[in-house]
């Protein structure tokens, strides 16, 4: 069993993670929504004017693009389940002590971060998806049509 000492430093750690998360999950969800629209701008507008850049230089723009929309596919379901399970813990001695109001409120976080999680993620693997395909009908054009 968990000393007494140990588990109120291990609460009050996991506790004081509930607000970066959130805050991280929001960063997480504006920088989707700039992705968003960068995916349009670059749909219409850049991928003709990457066309005609050289290859190296394409490949570097396309890993980047990637890579953040990864990395936002990947993080946002882990903030939104850590944002689920952190009020849970607070919720559930709520509810112990017949603190309904508590629970509420905990539950009400635990939902809302899942669902903001699960969004960024997909729309970020959406993203993904989609650059993948322009990225690789831009690569062949700049290969001049062939395929290795």
């Amino acid at each position: 069993m968990i000393h007494g000492l140990t588990q109120g430093l291990l609460h009050e750690l996991v506790g004081g993670l509930l607000y970066p998360v959130i805050a991280a999950l929001g960063i997480a969800l504006l920088l989707t929504v700039w992705e968003t629209g960068m995916a349009i701008a670059e749909c219409s507008l850049t991928l003709r004017r990457l066309q005609r850049q050289s290859l190296a230089s394409f490949e570097d723009y396309a890993n980047r693009r990637l890579e953040r929309v990864d990395l936002l596919a990947r993080s946002g379901p882990v903030l939104g389940l850590m944002g689920t399970l952190i009020p849970l813990g607070p919720g559930l001695s709520a509810l112990n002590s017949g603190n309904i109001d508590i629970l509420a409120t905990a539950l009400t976080v635990a939902f809302d971060t899942t669902v903001l999680g699960l969004l960024v993620g997909l729309v970020a693997y959406i993203l993904g998806r989609l650059r993948r395909r322009w990225y690789e009908a831009t690569w062949q054009t700049l290969q001049g049509g062939s395929h290795d």
